[in-house]
C-alpha cells in the first residue's frame, strides 16, 4: 500500500495540490513525499506484472506542443502502469495547424471531462494560464525556459539513491543555463532540500543575477575545473540551439574545448562524483563519449527513475480522485 502522506517533523504532509507547475511552489516536505512515493512505484516496476489499478477510471491528456522523446514516453508509460485512460495530442497532427489557439484546444479538452493534462509548451507560463481556467489538473512537462519539474525530481531521485540525503552535497550544473528549464527546476529542488549548487557555462549563456535563484542562492563559476572541484555530482546540459536568438559561442568544437566534460576535465572532480545528463546527449559537444558511457554515469538510471517519479506525481495529483484500495 502506498501512503499519500509523509512525515514532516511531527506531522503528516498531505499532497493536496491541484497542479504541478514548478518546484519553487513546493515545500521540502512535498518534494520528499514525491520522492518517497516514487521509490514505492519503482518497486512496482520491478515486479513481473508492472501495473497497478491506482488511476483506473482517470483520463489523462498528453498535450505536447514541442518535440519530446524521453519525457513523453516516460509519462505515457507511467500512465499505462497506473491503468489510466490516455489521450495523446501532438501539435503536428492537430487543429493548431489550422489556427486553433491554446485556449481553444484546452477548452475542448475541458469539454471532454479530462482529469489531468500533462503539457509541454514553448511559452513560459503557458501552464499557469491553463491552470487558471481548467478544472483538470495541470502537470508541467516543460514550459519554455521556465521549468521542467519532473525532470528535476527524477534527477533528485537518482541522486538520493546514491546519497540518502541532499544536505551538504554539492551539485554543479554545466552548460546552457540561460535557456534551460531543467537547470532552474534543479536549482529550486536541490536548494530546498539542502544541497549546494554551482552553475558553470559561457557568460553569453548565463542569466542575469543567476546567483539569486533558489533558496539561499547559488555559486557562479566560469572555469569548469574549478566548478567541479569537490562536486558530488555534475549535471551536464545540452546547448539549446532551438531557443537561441543569436550565435552565443564560436563553434561546437570550441565550446567543447572550454566547457565540455571530457575524461581529462573530470579528473578535477572527486572519484565519487556522479555524472548526469537530462538528454538528448550531443556527444563531443557538451560531453565526451567516454564520460557519457563511463562508470560514473547515471544517465540511464535517470531514465528509469523518470517513469517511477512520474507515476508518483500523477498518483499524488489525482489524490482526491482515486480510492485508496485501488493503490496496491
Amino acid at each position: 500500500m502506498i501512503d499519500r502522506c509523509a512525515e514532516g517533523g511531527n506531522r503528516k504532509v498531505q499532497f493536496n495540490r491541484k497542479d504541478l507547475l514548478g518546484l519553487e511552489e513546493l515545500s521540502a516536505e512535498h518534494i520528499k513525499l514525491i520522492l518517497d512515493t516514487g521509490d514505492n512505484f519503482k518497486e512496482v516496476l520491478g515486479r513481473k506484472i508492472k501495473k497497478v489499478p491506482a488511476l483506473r477510471g482517470v483520463t489523462i491528456a498528453n498535450v505536447f506542443y514541442e518535440p519530446s522523446t524521453r519525457t513523453r514516453m516516460s509519462f505515457e508509460l507511467a500512465e499505462k502502469r497506473l491503468s489510466a485512460d490516455i489521450i495523446n495530442f501532438s501539435k503536428a497532427t492537430s487543429s493548431v495547424k489550422k489556427g486553433e489557439t491554446l485556449r481553444d484546444t484546452l477548452e475542448n479538452i475541458k469539454a471532454m471531462k479530462v482529469d489531468i493534462v500533462v503539457m509541454r509548451h514553448a511559452s513560459s507560463g503557458a501552464h499557469k494560464f491553463a491552470s487558471e481556467f481548467l478544472d483538470a489538473s495541470i502537470v508541467n512537462a516543460g514550459d519554455g525556459r521556465h521549468a521542467h519539474p519532473t525532470q528535476a525530481l527524477l534527477d533528485m531521485m537518482t541522486l538520493r539513491e546514491h546519497w540518502g540525503t541532499f544536505v551538504g552535497k554539492k551539485v554543479t550544473i554545466i552548460g546552457d543555463i540561460l535557456h534551460s528549464r531543467v537547470a532552474r527546476s534543479n536549482i529550486w529542488g536541490l536548494t530546498k532540500m539542502g544541497a549546494k549548487v554551482t552553475v558553470c557555462g559561457p557568460p553569453t549563456m548565463m542569466p542575469v543575477e543567476i546567483e539569486k535563484l533558489g533558496e539561499g542562492g547559488i555559486k557562479l563559476e566560469y572555469d569548469i575545473r574549478k566548478a567541479i572541484e569537490g562536486a558530488d555530482a555534475i549535471n551536464i546540459l545540452r546547448i539549446q540551439l532551438e531557443r537561441q536568438k543569436s550565435v552565443l559561442f564560436p563553434s561546437s568544437r570550441e565550446y567543447f574545448e572550454v566547457f565540455g566534460t571530457s575524461s581529462e576535465v573530470l579528473k578535477a572532480a572527486p572519484d565519487h562524483c556522479l555524472v548526469m545528463h537530462p538528454g538528448p546527449i550531443n556527444r563531443g559537444v557538451e560531453i565526451s563519449q567516454e564520460v557519457a558511457d563511463g562508470d560514473r554515469s547515471v544517465i540511464l538510471p535517470q531514465v528509469t527513475n523518470g517513469v517511477a517519479v512520474r507515476m508518483a506525481v500523477l498518483f499524488l495529483i489525482a489524490g482526491g480522485k482515486v480510492e485508496d484500495e485501488k493503490i496496491s
